[in-house]
């Protein structure tokens, strides 16, 4: 079996575009990421503050995960001490319908 590593570093071809796109977004964290992003421009600390149960370690893996699909656009300011934010680019913003309809799915599931 291959891993989500390897079949983008190998440019390996996806069974089906659903399997492409949770590929891509598809981690218990990434969806919450890119639904706070929705917002608008947001720095780390934010984002750790709108998902406490996120360990900072993940969060971090998840966002360079997600740069590096061109998801999340990171800026970083040359100042002292660093600031850096995330925001959606403009395939991170397509994802919008899909975010919103997975918490409208997820409000009537959780009733």
């Amino acid at each position: 079996m291959t891993s989500k590593k390897n079949r983008r570093s190998n440019n390996c071809h996806y069974g089906c575009a659903v399997e492409a796109a949770l590929d891509v977004i598809g981690n218990k964290w990434k969806g919450v990421i890119l639904f706070h992003l929705l917002d608008g421009k947001k720095r780390f600390n934010e984002l750790r503050k709108l998902i406490p149960s996120v360990t900072q370690r993940m969060l971090t893996l998840q966002l360079r995960e997600l740069e590096s699909d061109k998801i999340v656009c990171r800026k970083v300011y040359p100042v002292v001490p660093p600031k850096v934010e995330y925001s959606l680019t403009a395939l991170g913003l397509e994802l919008q319908p899909i975010l919103l309809s997975l918490r409208k799915w997820g409000a009537r599931f959780m009733k």
